[in-house]
């Protein structure tokens, strides 16, 4: 008892007594990186684990996964809201999701995408609203309730192997895609919006390239290309009226056609079969970043790294690509290790000039560490945070920097600043000895700093990913 006194007098009480003052030391840049993750409820996919699990279940799922992104230090989660024509969230135009309550139209008890936003936010992690534009149901079989679409406007719905599909070429059909967008842009605090690659349906392909199925509305893919440009362009420009900050983004096939780059093969092609000209998107600035599901290997024929630097090469925007985790130890793909998954990080990094990141697919498979995949990414590329990046096309105006204060209590070295108006996150760095450390990102207005940091530095973050100078503190 009598030396652990001794202790406490002779190293704590001194650092008790510690406080810190404004200084000019320059501090390094805060890393920058896209670190996000699909979390997909068709299914059941991701989340929550099965229909009709019971509202404090699914919460608890959700946190789980949300606690599993922070210890890795990801910042973005892409959130399914609207897996059939339904809604993971309050809606007054489509029915709740079957996937969460169980039976479609009947309320889970609470608020999904609200939760999810809270939760999120307080982790200092963005949340992207992720939308399927056109399909109706996956299958036919799926019981559905009085107001959705198939029963209230089955005019537009048509049959395409099991789907079931809204003809995008439908006034109505866009119409209500992009109100239901809208609407969780005005209501919900959401950081993105994101579409995948369903706008026409996949078909079956024959080995002679053309498709076993023909989508029922008598039009070329060249006219259903006019119709899904038409939309995509609308949607962008609606969410960029409504929220400029929102950040939209799209994840297509990986492949734009077959043979583009040289040497690709791919039985769909993309342009084609689902009238997707991604890569007109992209070069028009259409989105604000771009997520080709680039689920591939590195090496083979459609090599990960040359479909990369081909997206990477098409526009200005950011191309974060989809990575497949679920590939690791499946299959899908069968022998994938971790480290290709390690290997794709990597090159993410260093492919093209413009700011970097990527999407798992999915959450589930990061859960899982599968193949210690989770780990190998937190202890060799996610050593410290990342913010996502900033929207310079947008916006590239610096905030105020916020007041800081900081001083050692028992717990550590607590920091506290004052609020900045038009931001939604701080940047918290520490210095310890001669090395600077990005801690976190938090929508909080204080942190407690582990052990006895030489310097301290708060930088505010506004929505568009500006970032102020920094106030610093050093320790006198």
């Amino acid at each position: 008892m009598i030396l652990r006194l001794i202790a406490f007098f002779l190293f704590v009480c001194p650092l008790l007594g510690q406080s810190y003052a404004p200084s000019r030391e320059r501090v390094p840049v805060v890393p920058r990186e896209f670190r996000a993750a699909w979390v997909a409820c068709v299914f059941n996919i991701d989340w929550p684990s099965k229909k009709g699990l019971g509202a404090s279940a699914q919460q608890a799922e959700m946190r789980r996964i949300l606690d599993k992104m922070a210890s890795m230090r990801m910042n973005a989660i892409i959130f399914q809201v609207r897996p059939n024509a339904d809604a993971v969230y309050r809606s007054n135009l489509e029915p709740w999701s079957h996937w969460v309550s169980g039976t479609q139209g009947n309320s889970p008890g609470y608020d999904p995408l609200a939760y999810c936003i809270q939760q999120a936010h307080a982790r200092g992690i963005e949340v992207h609203a992720w939308f399927n534009p056109f399909r109706a149901l996956p299958n036919s079989e799926i019981p559905t309730a009085r107001n959705h679409v198939t029963r209230t406007h089955s005019s537009v719905i048509r049959n395409f192997k099991s789907y079931r599909w809204m003809d995008p070429s439908s006034q109505f059909t866009q119409q209500r895609a992009l109100a239901t967008i809208l609407d969780v842009v005005s209501r919900y605090d959401v950081d993105g919006v994101h579409i995948d690659d369903y706008f026409y349906p996949y078909p079956d392909v024959a080995k002679n390239g053309e498709p076993k199925q023909i989508f029922p509305d008598g039009k070329t893919p060249a006219a259903r290309r006019v119709i899904v440009d038409g939309f995509v362009q609308r949607m962008y420009r609606s969410v960029k009226q409504k929220k400029p900050w929102v950040r939209v983004g799209i994840s297509p096939f990986g492949i734009w056609r077959p043979g583009v780059p040289a040497g690709t093969t791919a039985s769909i092609d993309s342009y084609r079969h689902l009238s997707a000209d991604s890569r007109k998107w992209l070069a028009n600035g259409w989105c604000d970043y771009l997520s080709p599901q680039l689920y591939w290997r590195i090496e083979g024929p459609q090599s990960y790294t040359k479909l990369l630097s081909w997206w990477r090469a098409q526009g200005e925007r950011p191309v974060w690509p989809g990575i497949a985790a679920s590939r690791v130890l499946s299959s899908d793909d069968p022998g994938r290790p971790a480290s290709e998954i390690i290997n794709q990080v990597s090159l993410s990094r260093s492919v093209g000039r413009n700011y970097v990141g990527h999407v798992f697919w999915s959450m589930k498979s990061l859960m899982q560490n599968r193949g210690g995949v989770s780990d190998g990414l937190t202890k060799n590329f996610y050593q410290q945070a990342a913010l996502v990046p900033p929207m310079p096309w947008i916006n590239n105006a610096p905030p105020g920097t916020p007041a800081v204060k900081a001083g050692r209590g028992s717990g550590g070295v607590s920091v506290a600043w004052s609020p900045v108006a038009g931001c939604s996150k701080y940047a918290v760095q520490a210095r310890y000895g001669k090395q600077w450390v990005f801690i976190y990102a938090t929508s909080g207005k204080s942190a407690t700093l582990r052990g006895a940091p030489d310097a301290v530095a708060v930088s505010s973050v506004d929505r568009y990913g500006n970032t102020s100078a920094p106030a610093v503190l050093s320790r006198r």
